[in-house]
């Protein structure tokens, strides 16, 4: 590829959703779904990054039995789009990227499946980090903690590098709630929202020296990769040796020159059915809706259908999902059982 000014997106776009089940599937996971507005998850992320004066076309890594969702939802031409023979986190998914992009371009990496509702906010902060980029920072996006959340991991905020910039001072793994509160409380800690501005070539630098093993089993993935016109299938073999390991791990806990930008920007993982009825818009009643769903006397729910219709009336705090031939009902509050039916399900 050629090498560009512009900045690349890198749109992760691997994941399985599970906690999201019965609506998100192996075959259909949650970023191609339309969970928060008409468009799905995926298409919402090349929203934010479609300004052709500021983004060139983006580079996709997805698994490959998702090639056609892929195919179907881009909207435009991509650099790439990478299709992963098998999972191995975001460390080697990433080095994939970067192997295919210009050696001095700059990646905007993003899951495919995050909620950014002020997009404004996500701009500045891009602008604020994008100068650290070609003096060998790798920049990461903290989000402003709204709650003691235990289901992230955190970053400690350390002294400034510009405005609105900052060098980070440690990483936190995921806490209990005390500790949680404590750094709340303290006001210098940000949640990791797993999005990160770097340079291709100092990606793949800083695995040589931290995580070389997955760095040689990417490039003789890619090395080995067939293409057909901007898909490229990784070798098989050499890319179920690479190490499974996230870039957090690989990388940003390793490396001299991480910095991040602290942004209040309306964000969400989506990580869970709660999660959808928090950040949904709701009734009168504190219902959130979706499909053909009636209710009567009920307060504070999550009721969503992509075919039944749904009829409710008084009950309160439940989530209510149907999808198919599968109806989930859950008290609000315990939607991580999700996961595991899914799992005794496994589809």
């Amino acid at each position: 590829m050629m090498m560009s000014s512009k900045i690349t997106p890198v749109i992760l776009s691997g994941g399985a959703g599970t906690r999201l089940w019965p609506m998100s599937r192996n075959d259909r996971p949650k970023q191609f779904l339309p969970l928060t507005a008409e468009a799905t998850m995926f298409e919402l992320t090349l929203a934010r990054v479609s300004d052709v004066s500021r983004f060139d076309s983006p580079i996709i890594v997805s698994g490959a039995g998702h090639a056609a969702l892929v195919d179907e939802q881009l909207g435009r031409p991509a650099a790439a789009i990478i299709l992963e023979p098998c999972a191995r986190n975001t460390a080697p998914a990433i080095a994939l990227a970067a192997l295919a992009a210009g050696p001095q371009s700059v990646l905007l990496i993003m899951p495919s499946d995050h909620v950014i509702a002020d997009t404004l906010a996500f701009d500045q902060a891009i602008v604020a980090a994008l100068p650290l980029t070609n003096d060998g920072w790798f920049v990461t996006f903290g989000i402003t903690p709204t709650a003691p959340e235990t289901g992230y991991g955190y970053i400690a905020v350390g002294e400034a590098l510009a405005e609105g910039v900052h060098r980070v001072h440690r990483f936190v793994e995921k806490p209990d709630r005390a500790n949680a509160e404590v750094m709340i409380a303290g006001g210098d800690h940000v949640w990791n929202g797993g999005i990160f501005l770097l340079r291709a070539d100092m990606y793949l630098s800083a695995l040589a020296v931290h995580a070389p093993d997955i760095l040689a089993a990417a490039q003789a993935a890619m090395d080995g990769a067939t293409r057909h016109g901007t898909h490229i299938h990784p070798d098989a073999t050499a890319f179920a040796a690479c190490p499974s390991d996230s870039i957090d791990y690989a990388v940003m806990e390793k490396a001299d020159h991480v910095a991040v930008v602290p942004v209040s920007m309306g964000w969400s993982d989506i990580g869970s059915w709660d999660a959808l009825h928090e950040f949904g818009a709701k009734d009168a009643n504190g219902n959130v809706h979706g499909g053909d769903v009636f209710t009567v006397d009920t307060a504070n729910n999550l009721i969503r259908s992509d075919g039944l219709r749904i009829s409710v009336a008084g009950v309160s705090d439940l989530i209510i999902i149907a999808s198919g031939n599968d109806v989930m009902i859950l008290p609000r509050g315990g939607s991580q059982a999700a996961k595991a039916i899914a799992a005794v399900r496994k589809d």
